[in-house]
């Protein structure tokens, strides 16, 4: 992963697990609901934020790479493996 795009995701990732230990935090308390779905739903935008990071790196340095090159049984595989993570989102 780049320099540049590594920090970003681990800046995001930290951000969402401080988010969530709130989260926990929150529960434990028995704080009002909505409060716990609206935290709850920013630490799920900063999830999305940092696998979109993931994702963008990944196509443009490995995914890039293996489509570039003329062995046709990983571009297969890279695509299978693209059209899974995006099922899964």
């Amino acid at each position: 992963m780049k320099k540049q795009f590594k920090s970003k995701t681990i800046t995001q990732l930290k951000k969402a697990q401080g988010m969530l230990k709130k989260v926990i935090s929150m529960v434990e308390e028995d704080q009002y609901c909505m409060d716990l779905l609206q935290q709850n739903l920013a630490t799920i935008g900063l999830l999305k934020g940092a696998n979109k990071m993931i994702l963008e790196n990944h196509l443009n340095a490995c995914f890039k790479t293996g489509m570039k090159s003329a062995n046709s049984k990983r571009q297969q595989v890279l695509i299978k493996e693209l059209l899974h993570v995006i099922n899964k989102a």
